[in-house]
């Protein structure tokens, strides 16, 4: 067994905090990836990046290793970390961007008992096709690793992204050009070996899949595979965001994590009305979105305001917050009830719940296909119609 020697990147928060490890993509440093999102995270971690063989501050490794090497490289530097500050605990949160996801991925399966809760951003189970990642691993050998620059730039960002960022982007193809060869190359090898996708169901951790609209790489596609092939997995789709969305979009990644993180935390049941009414409304703007709920509360009138705070503090507050069933269970059990009562507004918000609480299209179909048999085929021709103008929306946006 090869485990390349991991090197790690502390970026701040104090060693009296929870632990973050946060996971880098394939030819960025931990620092050019992750710092301004770390920025907004140290106040409720101690935030230790590390960097890839080869990359950022690593030397590198002259010796071929496996993804599930990588990740053991990775969990060595933690317990070297944990045993340098004498630390209580030895679980962390984990937080990795493409084969940083796929490293989370490995974890996950490899020390479960090790991980609170993970996010995986632009990634997958498998990612791209083995016989592509060693070409490129034959290309970095000959020509280096600046010869990937231009199509990186091209796969990394968003359209006009680098017109925005300039200072940002330049500072990861910095990283990109500094990488050493060999050590890219032997992340391409890993790459291509690397498939967990029947594994997925073994994970047992929370996880968060986020997914950028607009990445090539690693389409939402692959993260919906994640979210709904785990035990406990909800799916995110960040729009204008491609491979690389803790530097496209690090407040909104650092809140990402926040929340995942803290959703695991017990929570002590609100005691008041207002207090229910209140946890109500935050599952509703996460469930629905903010734009629908500022909807809703701007047209309210005094015929209907008693109306919007019952369902506010019932619907949400004393049921959607309950721990019994997660969001993804909740949304199944509320599309199939929709159905059988034909509440066809209501169904298409709910479509569009649904896939924010993680159902990919799939598990959509499927659903209003049982609905045909047990709710009855001109119910669910309705459902189908809706559904599909629902989803069409979601993924084909109007530019």
């Amino acid at each position: 067994m090869t485990v390349p020697r991991i090197t790690a990147v502390r970026l701040g928060g104090s060693p009296a905090m929870p632990l973050l490890v946060l996971g880098p993509s394939l030819g960025t440093s931990a620092r050019s990836l992750w710092s301004r999102c770390a920025a907004g995270l140290t106040d409720r971690f101690e935030v230790l990046a590390w960097d890839l063989p080869g990359h950022g501050s690593n030397v590198g490794s002259a010796e071929p290793f496996t993804m599930a090497e990588l990740a053991a490289g990775v969990l060595e530097m933690v317990d070297d970390m944990l045993a340098e500050r004498d630390a209580s605990t030895s679980t962390f949160t984990y937080a990795g961007d493409s084969v940083g996801g796929a490293v989370g991925l490995q974890l996950l399966l490899d020390a479960p008992a090790r991980i609170d809760s993970a996010v995986l951003m632009s990634t997958g189970a498998r990612i791209g096709e083995p016989d592509a990642w060693r070409t490129r691993a034959a290309s970095v050998r000959a020509s280096g690793t600046p010869s990937m620059i231009e199509g990186s730039a091209q796969r990394w960002f968003a359209p006009r992204f680098l017109e925005r960022e300039p200072e940002v982007g330049a500072t990861l193809l910095r990283a990109l050009q500094d990488a050493d060869d060999e050590g890219y190359a032997l992340v391409c090898e890993a790459l291509a070996d690397f498939d967990v996708r029947e594994r997925l169901g073994e994970i047992r951790p929370r996880v968060l899949a986020a997914a950028g609209l607009l990445d090539v790489p690693t389409p939402p596609a692959d993260l919906a595979a994640i979210a709904s092939g785990v035990r406990n997995g909800r799916l995110v789709v960040l729009d204008g965001v491609a491979h690389l969305p803790p530097a496209e979009q690090p407040a909104e990644v650092a809140r990402l994590i926040r929340d995942h993180a803290d959703a695991g935390q017990p929570v002590a049941a609100p005691t008041t009305v207002a207090g229910v009414r209140d946890a109500g409304m935050a599952v509703r703007r996460e469930v629905l979105g903010d734009a629908h709920v500022d909807r809703a509360t701007a047209a309210i009138t005094d015929l209907t305001a008693d109306f919007q705070h019952f369902i506010t503090q019932y619907a949400w507050g004393s049921v959607w917050t309950r721990p019994g069933l997660d969001r993804r269970s909740r949304s199944l059990i509320t599309l199939t009830a929709l159905v059988a009562r034909g509440h066809h507004e209501e169904l298409a918000m709910h479509v569009r719940a649904a896939r924010t609480n993680g159902l990919t299209n799939d598990e959509i179909k499927e659903l209003l296909l049982q609905t045909a048999i047990y709710c009855g085929v001109p119910d669910a021709n309705t459902a189908y119609r809706i559904a599909q103008r629902m989803l069409d929306e979601l993924d084909h946006p109007a530019s």
